[in-house]
């Protein structure tokens, strides 16, 4: 029998847990399996996150027993540190797309289709839009006998275009106190910064190495107008 949410959810502990091994098995594979420290730090990590949690030693290794037990997680043998994996696709019962989805709702809290597609680069890449949207329609209308709905679509915010995804995996999802528009747009505003900054960067390195193949400094080349 698939995990079913409904019956027994994920506390938000155990799903930043579980979304965290999700992710580093996909962005830093040589570091997977993970330690508790390494995993402890993704679970705590500033960005990316949405709520960004402290959870203390006890609190992560106390989410994995539990996730053992649920067959969402598991001990690796061979090596002196235990490190753990997911078993999250096998446990819920949804293709690795879904997967995908899912842990990132996890990690990053109520998302757009769109937004979703954009978090979702390092993870897997989606053709389009579209495709986000079919994953989230089959498990908003999963049957009961996989386990039922995992995902829900929010009520539309003031001023907003669309509507936001969020994960099941916790409980039933209180749409009362959604947040504003402005809110929702913050976290693909930050993943937008995050990616300019990156670009900035890389940009001034080549800069400087042109500079240096020159026998210029970038302090010499006066910008256009000012010769």
């Amino acid at each position: 029998m698939p995990f079913d949410p409904a019956t027994r959810p994920l506390t938000p502990n155990e799903a930043r847990v579980l979304a965290t091994l999700m992710e580093k098995a996909r962005t830093v594979p040589d570091s997977y399996p993970m330690s508790l420290n390494g995993l402890l730090t993704g679970c705590n990590q500033k960005t990316s996150r949405d709520p960004v949690m402290t959870l203390s030693d006890a609190d992560a290794q106390e989410a994995l027993d539990s996730l053992k037990l649920l067959s969402l997680a598991f001990e690796s043998s061979g090596n002196r540190t235990t490190r753990w994996e997911h078993n999250f696709q096998r446990g819920v019962g949804v293709p690795e797309q879904s997967a995908v989805l899912l842990g990132l709702l996890m990690l990053r809290g109520p998302q757009t289709a769109g937004e979703l597609r954009i978090n979702a680069e390092r993870w897997y890449r989606f053709a389009d839009i579209s495709s986000v949207e079919a994953f989230l329609d089959e498990l908003q209308e999963r049957s009961a006998e996989k386990g039922g709905p995992l995902v829900m679509q929010l009520p539309r915010a003031p001023g907003a275009r669309e509507q936001r995804w969020a994960h099941l995996l916790c409980g039933p999802v209180d749409t009362s106190s959604a947040p504003a528009a402005s809110a929702s747009a913050a976290p693909a505003l930050a993943a937008r910064v995050e990616a300019l900054e990156a670009e900035v960067a890389e940009l001034r390195s080549t800069v400087g190495r042109l500079c240096a193949e020159l026998g210029l400094t970038p302090a010499s080349l006066s910008p256009p107008g000012q010769d």
